[in-house]
C-alpha cells in the first residue's frame, strides 16, 4: 500500500524532542517516518553525592538535567545506522572550538612536507598528472587500491579555500577518474575523499584529498547502500532516497538549492554531519559540497573534517545502481588539539554516541546558506 508524503513541515526545538514529534504525527507521516527509522526514548537516572552538586552545576547548569536525562535511541532500519543522543549532551550549544593556527603548523613542518613541491617529491601515475587550476594529482605512495592518486592543493593551508578551489578539486580528481579508466577499463568505481587535518587521518598537514578507483565492486559499504535501496525500492515502490530527503524536510532538517538537498542526517556516524544528495554529478552539487564544507568551517568553527563524495560507476556495469545519486557526507573529527579521541569502542562496534543536535546544525546550514547566498546575489549584481 502506498504510504502518503509527511505533512506540511514540522519544527521541533531539538532532537530531544524528536521522539514526541514523531508520535504527533498523521498515521501516514508515522508510517513513512516507522518505514525508515525507529526511535526510542529512555530514562537514565544517578544519585549523585553531595560533593559532586558544584561540578555538576558547574559543568551542566543544573543538578536536576543529569540526576533524570533522556537518551534518544534512533536506527536507520533500511541502512543500519544508529545514533545515541543525551539530552543533556545534544541540549548544550555547539562546541566554538579555538582555532588552530594552521598556517604556523604547516609553516613547522614544512621542511619534511613533500607535498610543497609535488613534480620533483611525489611520483606520477603511470597516465601522468592532472594539473587543475589551484591543484595537481600525484600517485600514492602507500595505496589501498590499484588505482589511488592524490589531488595536492597549491595552498598548504587545508582551510584557505572558497568556492572556486572546491570546486577545481573536485574537477581535477574526476579528470584523474577518466584518465584512470582509460588506463584500466575495468576501473569503474569512483570515491574521493578528503582528510583534513591529523586528527582526520592525514598523514601530511599540506591541504590534499585522495580518489581511488575500483574495479570488481565498489567499497563495501556503498554496495551495502546500493543493495538496500534497490531492496526498499522493490519492497515499497518508492525511492529509498527520496524518502530519506522528505523525512528530513518534514522535520525542518533540510536545504534545498537547484535540485540538490543538503540536510542533517539523523543517524551520523559522527558530529556535524551534513549528507548532500543529488541526481546529477555537476556544478550544482559541487556547490552544495562547498557549502557543507563551509558551513562547517565558518559557522561551526570546524578545523577538522573527513569528506566523502562517491557517484555511481563512471562506466557500466552488470548490478543496478538505478536511482543511486551523487552524495557527499561530511563530518566534524573535533578540535585538533584535544588529547582525546573522537571514536571509542562504540562507535566502532555498537553505535555513535552524538553530544551534536541535528536541529542545531540544520539551523546554521540555513544561516550559512542564506548569507552565501545573498552575498552572491550582491556580488554579481
Amino acid at each position: 500500500m502506498e504510504v502518503e508524503k509527511l505533512p506540511p513541515r514540522i519544527v521541533c526545538t531539538g532532537i530531544a524532542d524528536l521522539y514526541e514529534i514523531v508520535e504527533a504525527l498523521s498515521p501516514e507521516g508515522k508510517a513513512l517516518f516507522n518505514r525508515i527509522f525507529h526511535i526510542i526514548a529512555v530514562m537514565g537516572y544517578l544519585d549523585p553525592p553531595p560533593e559532586m552538586i558544584s561540578w555538576i552545576g558547574q559543568q551542566f547548569g543544573s543538578v536536576d538535567s543529569v540526576v533524570e536525562q533522556k537518551v534518544t535511541k534512533i536506527t536507520n532500519m533500511v541502512t543500519f545506522e544508529g545514533a545515541l543522543y543525551n539530552s543533556i549532551r545534544a541540549s548544550r550549544p555547539i562546541d566554538m572550538y579555538e582555532k588552530l593556527s594552521i598556517q604556523a603548523s604547516i609553516i613547522d613542518s614544512s621542511k619534511t612536507d613533500p607535498l610543497h613541491d609535488p613534480l620533483k617529491l611525489t611520483p606520477a601515475d603511470p597516465f601522468g598528472r592532472i594539473r587543475g587550476k589551484y591543484c595537481i594529482t600525484a600517485s600514492n605512495v602507500a595505496k589501498y587500491d590499484g588505482l589511488h592518486g592524490l589531488v595536492i592543493f597549491d595552498s598548504p593551508n587545508p582551510l584557505a579555500f572558497e568556492r572556486e578551489q572546491v570546486h577545481d578539486y573536485l574537477d581535477t580528481a574526476w579528470k584523474w577518474a577518466q584518465k584512470a579508466h582509460e588506463y584500466e577499463p575495468e576501473a569503474k568505481y569512483y570515491l574521493f575523499i578528503w582528510n583534513c587535518l591529523r586528527r582526520a587521518g592525514a598523514s601530511l598537514l599540506h591541504g590534499h584529498a585522495q580518489m581511488t578507483l575500483g574495479v570488481g565492486s565498489h567499497y563495501p559499504k556503498i554496495e551495502a547502500l546500493r543493495r538496500a535501496a534497490l531492496a526498499y525500492k522493490e519492497r515499497h515502490g518508492s525511492s529509498y532516497f527520496d524518502d530519506l530527503v522528505e523525512i528530513h524536510d518534514t522535520l525542518g532538517l533540510t536545504v534545498e538549492r537547484n535540485g540538490v538537498r543538503l540536510f542533517s542526517y539523523l543517524t551520523p556516524v559522527k558530529e556535524k554531519e551534513i549528507m548532500v544528495l543529488s541526481q546529477r554529478y555537476d556544478d550544482y552539487f559541487k556547490d552544495g559540497v562547498y557549502d557543507a564544507i563551509s558551513c562547517l568551517r565558518d559557522m561551526m568553527n570546524v578545523t577538522s573534517f573527513n569528506l566523502m563524495v562517491v557517484t555511481p560507476p563512471i562506466a557500466p556495469t552488470e548490478e543496478s545502481w538505478e536511482g543511486f545519486p551523487a552524495m557527499a557526507r561530511v563530518v566534524d573529527r573535533g578540535q585538533p588539539k584535544s588529547p582525546s579521541c573522537d571514536i571509542g569502542t562504540m562507535e566502532l562496534y555498537a553505535s555513535p554516541v552524538i553530544s551534536s543536535d541535528p536541529f542545531e546544525i540544520a539551523r546554521l546550514l540555513k544561516l550559512c546558506t542564506l548569507e552565501k547566498g545573498l552575498a552572491e546575489s550582491r556580488c554579481q549584481a
